[in-house]
């Protein structure tokens, strides 16, 4: 475990603590196990993103605040340029670059995500998430698995889905794969 994990678990249990919300009642509100969202906390497991994203809505804090102990001072516009957005390395198959994080009550979460390729067969553990994702290809190919389909897109495809279903995406070609994902909860 890094120490950002480490220090974001410890931020979103400070805001759980603030509101006063029960780990039983977060775990709920979150639609994961309770065992599940205490290893969020303790820092064992990575808390995906879109995880954060929604405890940011139930806290009534912005998303950058979990990420980054800072919060927000944008809300007419927010410039990240490129490849200075706060970057978010927390799952073993994806790398995040949030593309908004100084903007105060988003209503999605825009990043973009880079994947490496894997060894041949390589799954990773897939993701779900209340709300909808768009995904769209920026250079190389990208493998996405949801629900029981399995749909390849090419640079300028995209994808628009109900993110509830669980879903995960590999690189293809054993070459990098970057896209932009935007996730509206």
């Amino acid at each position: 475990m890094t120490n950002i994990q480490l220090e974001i678990a410890s931020r979103v249990k400070d805001m759980r603590e603030v509101c006063e919300i029960s780990m039983q009642d977060m775990a709920e509100k979150l639609d994961v196990p309770v065992d599940t969202y205490q290893k969020y906390e303790s820092g064992e497991i990575d808390i995906p993103a879109s995880i954060l994203y929604e405890a940011s809505q139930i806290f009534d804090v912005d998303t950058s605040l979990l990420l980054t102990g800072e919060d927000t001072r944008m809300s007419v516009f927010a410039v990240t340029r490129k490849g200075k957005g706060v970057r978010i390395d927390r799952r073993e198959a994806y790398d995040y670059e949030n593309l908004a994080s100084n903007f105060a009550h988003k209503e999605m979460e825009p990043f973009i995500v880079n994947v490496m390729p894997k060894e041949e067969g390589y799954v990773p553990e897939p993701n779900y998430h209340k709300g909808y994702e768009f995904v769209y290809v920026l250079e190389g190919r990208l493998r996405v698995f949801i629900k029981d389909n399995q749909i390849d897109l090419d640079e300028g495809d995209s994808i628009y889905f109900d993110s509830l279903y669980k879903h995960s995406m590999i690189a293809l070609d054993n070459k990098p794969v970057k896209f932009l994902d935007v996730l509206k909860l």
